[in-house]
């Protein structure tokens, strides 16, 4: 093992925490990695940290350590069974994001890993939830865990946009499709490459109109660029030594086809890309990875370039 490499398991005991366990347990045994377990309780904090605050309240919030420490204790339990060396923490911070981030800047861990759970309408709206910040601020692998096992020879699908639609740096798709090899070579999974390719529909009448009395080719123009879609992806598989036959390009909104590709494939992860921006353009930091997040059936694995 060596000491160097780490994997950051963030534990919430309401957020599906055995999951959670397991899969960073499988993470530091496959890439011969020590395990760091990190409760995070932010509701504790403030009964111990103040000046105000009482001897009972202080006795409570002791009381209340002693558990997490047993909690700790029983979930590296199955991981040290295993052979991984486990050490554990609590993190009592708020925002609990920041704090997340602030533990893994200073760990450097090769995953940073945590449950995920449905978002109501109110947290999506608002942005505050503790899954959207580390999307949109963890500089390190984020891999959110969903309720379900991982195949033996896990089907691992790399979302990308070869043609840069988004505005994203040709880098990211290189780093969404390395993570993905990597992840595949370490534990016998195959990658298959993904891009929704977002054809001009309704371009014929509003192009018909706008350019009378010599239409605009829209048939023709949307061919062209699905060719062009299609040699960029060609090109990417290749440069990464993907199989022509596992790099698919289908028409249609990657909101809508990676939920249903995960499902038809029964895909163990997604690995998906992000990109920091301003906040003024938060609208579009991630908001694919955060607007697919609740849809998609199986694990989501964030990284940055």
């Amino acid at each position: 093992m060596n000491a160097d490499k780490r994997i950051l398991a963030v534990l919430e005991p309401d957020i599906v925490p055995r999951e959670v366990i397991e899969r960073a347990t499988w993470l530091a045994e496959i890439e011969g990695a020590g395990l760091e377990i990190l409760l995070c309780d932010p509701d504790v904090g403030p009964l111990s940290e103040t000046l105000f605050v009482s001897n009972e309240a202080r006795e409570i919030a002791e009381r209340i350590r002693e558990v997490q420490r047993q909690m700790l204790d029983d979930f590296a339990a199955p991981a040290r069974e295993r052979g991984v060396e486990v050490v554990t923490g609590i993190l009592d911070r708020r925002p609990l994001a920041d704090g997340i981030v602030d533990v893994a800047l200073d760990r450097n861990p090769l995953y940073v890993v945590k449950g995920t759970r449905y978002h109501s309408d109110a947290e999506r709206a608002s942005l505050l939830d503790t899954d959207w910040h580390l999307i949109r601020t963890c500089p390190f692998p984020l891999w959110l865990v969903k309720p379900r096992p991982l195949a033996e020879r896990p089907h691992i699908i790399a979302a990308v946009d070869p043609v840069h639609a988004a505005d994203e740096p040709a880098e990211l798709d290189d780093r969404i499709v390395e993570r993905a090899k990597a992840l595949a070579a370490a534990s016998g999974g195959e990658v298959h490459l993904l891009h929704a390719f977002q054809p001009l529909a309704g371009i014929g009448a509003a192009a018909a109109l706008a350019f009378k009395p010599t239409p605009l080719p829209a048939e023709e123009i949307s061919e062209r660029l699905e060719r062009e879609h299609r040699r960029r992806l060609d090109a990417l598989a290749a440069k990464h030594g993907i199989e022509a036959g596992r790099a698919r390009q289908l028409p249609g909104s990657p909101l809508e086809l990676l939920p249903w590709v995960a499902r038809e494939d029964n895909a163990d992860v997604v690995v998906m890309g992000v990109l920091a921006r301003s906040v003024r353009s938060r609208d579009v930091v991630g908001s694919t990875a955060e607007r697919v997040l609740d849809q998609l059936p199986c694990d989501v694995l964030i990284v940055r370039p």
